[in-house]
């Protein structure tokens, strides 16, 4: 058997069977695979690959470098009943990959987007609701579900299917094991696991892989120990750990998003 014809046309290689736009903005070197459909007003940043069997909607915005695998469907209307057809948006960082059968909704008029950030790993089947926020170097593990309007910060790493309600927001450098219940906030820098999600430590293994000091993650440590498992509540426990003086800025980090955590941090 003959290998498959690509077609190139401006410096973007595509399956004869896809069906492009011609309202789309591709940019050099894009790969297209078969039977993928790319709307009229997305937009699909440089070396980007997208693979077979991939909606891309005109809400989409993908950035350099990415690989979209098989099945995903990017930039598709909220799932939710106050959504009114306004105009949203459906971002993704450069050198990100969306594994299969991955979804990835746009905003609403509440924030007007969702957002993947740069060097993500989105693996298969995940799904990003409306409005939701990841950052940078985050890995989400397969099925995972994140609800309306997560946030989830720099270098998280949520375990396999994982069930994250709407609203809550998961700290820097937090992991999240497979099969947690997340209904509150997780700090950052911890480990939490179970249902619904509890305190287990700080994680401490990830955090030396990333250069973190012993020192830091020794206070965090103590922190966590502190405002978690001293008696107090969490309140008392930060003034009392305050009362250490000068404190690392990875603990400061903790303390402003415990203050401002509008659910509450697990215990």
């Amino acid at each position: 058997m003959q290998p498959t014809t690509i077609k190139s046309t401006s410096s973007v290689l595509h399956h004869p069977t896809a069906i492009i736009s011609p309202g789309a903005t591709l940019g050099v070197n894009v790969r297209v695979g078969a039977f993928t459909i790319i709307e009229d007003g997305a937009v699909i940043g440089d070396n980007t690959e997208i693979r077979s069997s991939v909606v891309i909607y005109s809400a989409a915005r993908i950035g350099a470098d990415c690989v979209i695998h098989p099945g995903a469907v990017i930039g598709a209307e909220p799932q939710d009943l106050k959504f009114n057809g306004e105009a949203t948006l459906a971002f993704i960082g450069d050198r990100t990959v969306i594994r299969e059968c991955v979804t990835i909704n746009r905003g609403t008029d509440a924030s007007g987007e969702t957002r993947i950030g740069s060097d993500c790993l989105i693996m298969a089947y995940c799904h990003a609701a409306h409005d939701c926020a990841v950052g940078n170097h985050v890995i989400i593990a397969n099925a995972s579900q994140l609800g309306g309007h997560v946030v989830i910060e720099d270098y998280a790493i949520i375990g396999g299917v994982a069930k994250i309600h709407q609203f809550s927001k998961i700290g820097k450098h937090a992991m999240v094991g497979a099969g947690t219940k997340i209904v509150k906030d997780i700090p950052p820098f911890a480990l939490v696991d179970g249902i619904p999600a509890r305190f287990e430590t700080v994680n401490k293994i990830g955090l030396k892989r990333r250069g973190f000091s012993d020192s830091a993650i020794q206070e965090l440590e103590d922190f966590y120990q502190t405002i978690l498992r001293s008696g107090l509540n969490i309140s008392a426990g930060i003034t009392k750990f305050q009362e250490r003086g000068t404190l690392h800025t990875e603990t400061l980090d903790c303390i402003t998003f415990i203050q401002t955590s509008k659910r509450g941090i697990c215990r």
